[in-house]
């Protein structure tokens, strides 16, 4: 069955695609999020222009030619672009199946525990305790992700002290039985991120992000050397050989990649592989409610190496504004603390028709 028409529709934020099949079928995808309006247009003139026409059960190798085609544009939008081809090529396939994407790659739908997941820094330690507590009690997670330092902050943090507090006072408020987390997102260089680890193994936490500059892996090694508990990473990592070298490098006791920023769930499934033969998990990296959440969702109900649970955004209107309304009915409904995949064939999502309405429309056709 072949491609024979590829479309964009969103805007600077979040942008859907559209694949349209010979027969008339059609599949739902999306770009990754974030300058969304930038990567539509290296998907039209860097991806769709070598997938129309193209079969669509030979998607995984039209991925590979268009990155050789495109040889001298490695990187980050590249994949970001390819990934709108990729998801809606699986959402066609479960779609001419009958199936949910999640059975196609040999898992089944259902409950998905779920880690409350905070992108604040602009937040006081005791409010993040309070809301989280609030979520604990509300939606029954059983674990929680909160941010230390300053975003790639050189060593600083978001205001004097805050690290120091923020560490026990959210550890304290949400007690025992609860799975603790935090993230640093490149903050720290090894010596910095050794003594915030130590005082994170101190109040009971056991999974430290990012602790370094992601690009500096021998740094994030050294951190990881040091400590006990688990240190994740590999967001930002778009290309096999980031993952290859965070490996053979013992950086990393989990990997985190994301299916956005990857290339799709094709690519993701391999670095799912990488991972399985070297030992280690998956929690891949999930910051927001747009389809990336649902993707990951299918993928880890059926990789044989998921990690305890699926990063699941707290952040509403406040702080992703772009997100509201992009779906019918509550995909994305929590239930004693677990997401739940759906059955219906594809991602078993409906992009809704308001937010397709008001969206910035391409295509690219045979």
């Amino acid at each position: 069955m072949k491609i024979i028409k590829l479309e964009t529709i969103g805007n600077e934020f979040v942008t859907f695609t559209r694949l349209t099949a010979e027969d008339g079928s059609q599949g739902w995808g999306q770009l990754s999020t974030y300058n969304a309006d930038i990567t539509a247009e290296i998907f039209h003139r860097q991806v769709a222009r070598h997938a129309i026409g193209t079969q669509i059960a030979d998607m995984e190798d039209t991925l590979r030619l268009i990155a050789e085609r495109e040889h001298k544009y490695p990187g980050s939008y590249l994949r970001r672009a390819q990934t709108g081809l990729d998801t809606a090529v699986w959402d066609w396939r479960g779609k001419a199946a009958g199936k949910p994407v999640v059975s196609l790659i040999g898992g089944t739908p259902g409950k998905l525990r779920a880690y409350a997941s905070s992108m604040k820094r602009d937040i006081t330690p005791e409010d993040e305790a309070k809301r989280f507590v609030a979520l604990r009690d509300t939606y029954g997670f059983t674990a929680f992700k909160w941010r230390v330092g300053a975003e790639c902050g050189r060593g600083k943090d978001e205001w004097p002290g805050r690290t120091e507090s923020v560490i026990p006072t959210v550890a304290k408020a949400l007690g025992d039985g609860i799975d603790k987390l935090v993230d640093g997102n490149s903050c720290y260089g090894p010596k910095a991120a050794i003594e915030v680890g130590h005082m994170l193994q101190d109040n009971g936490i056991g999974h430290f992000e990012e602790p370094c500059p992601y690009w500096e892996v021998d740094q994030t090694a050294q951190v990881r050397a040091a400590l006990s508990l688990d240190v994740a990473g590999g967001e930002q990592d778009c290309e096999f050989t980031a993952w290859q070298l965070a490996i053979e490098h013992k950086a990393v006791d989990i990997l985190q990649p994301d299916v956005m920023y990857l290339g799709g769930l094709s690519r993701t499934l391999e670095v799912c592989k990488m991972g399985e033969r070297a030992g280690l998990p998956m929690t891949p990296h999930a910051a927001n409610l747009s389809l990336v959440t649902m993707c990951t969702m299918h993928l880890l109900k059926a990789i044989p190496n998921p990690g305890k649970y699926l990063e699941f955004s707290i952040e509403g209107q406040d702080y992703y504004p772009w997100q509201e309304g992009l779906f019918l009915g509550d995909p994305y409904r929590i239930e004693d603390g677990c997401a739940i995949v759906p059955d219906a064939p594809g991602w078993g999502v409906e992009i809704h028709p308001d937010f397709l309405a008001k969206a910035n429309y391409r295509e690219t056709r045979l």
